[in-house]
């Protein structure tokens, strides 16, 4: 866990633990949790045979001292072959970490459910971010890209797998960041206009299905 939810929201729905079990429990993918945001990290890259770095609130280019050994934590597992998966926050750390470039993005938020061309399929997602990776790495191959996020969603061969959007937020996680997070951050149009597609079906499965695969097959996502 590279961050915690608001303490409002992880009162109704939990914390980024919580969401990411309730996403991949018919997926065979069994979690334990290391908060290095909190700088409680594992002892070493083979303590799972897997890793998934959540969300965040803070930004990967932020002068937090937890944030040099998250991606020196990335390098070391891109480095053993021990599969990486990255969430939001997590898809900018191990861009970042493996020579890309985050930043805030010049066009500002994507708050709600956002549209994504997936290997020629559609996608939809609830995103959450202001951030986003302007520079890929050059181990990245773009999987996934819309018109306001060209890196959606990169593999870097069977070694990781990062989605910009947020599979484990359904309308319900959506609905309280929009109400209690957003106001005074995210510009008012743009969290009307969430609100109201809050109900627009999303491919949240999918995303699960591929992240599990991912951990147990390799790149073809």
């Amino acid at each position: 866990m590279a961050g915690h939810l608001p303490e409002e929201m992880q009162a109704q729905v939990g914390n980024y633990d919580t969401l990411y079990n309730r996403l991949l429990a018919d997926e065979g993918i069994e979690l334990t949790t290391w908060p290095v945001v909190d700088d409680v990290f594992p002892d070493d890259v083979h303590a799972a045979e897997g890793w998934l770095i959540s969300g965040s609130r803070h930004g990967a280019y932020e002068d937090h001292a937890w944030i040099p050994k998250l991606e020196q934590f990335v390098r070391d597992a891109y480095a053993a072959n021990v599969p990486l998966v990255g969430i939001c926050f997590g898809h900018q750390i191990i861009a970042q970490a493996l020579g890309g470039t985050v930043e805030k993005f010049r066009d500002g938020w994507a708050v709600g459910h956002h549209h994504y061309k997936w290997k020629g399929e559609n996608v939809t997602l609830n995103a959450w971010h202001q951030d986003q990776v302007t520079k890929r790495p050059e181990d990245a191959e773009v999987v996934a890209t819309s018109p306001f996020c060209e890196n959606a969603a990169l593999v870097y061969g069977d070694k990781a797998f990062t989605v910009q959007a947020h599979p484990e937020f359904d309308a319900e996680a959506t609905r309280i960041l929009l109400e209690t997070r957003a106001p005074g951050m995210v510009p008012d149009d743009l969290i009307e206009a969430a609100l109201s597609g809050l109900d627009t079906p999303t491919d949240d499965n999918r995303l699960a299905h591929r992240i599990a695969k991912f951990f147990k097959e390799g790149r073809n996502v």
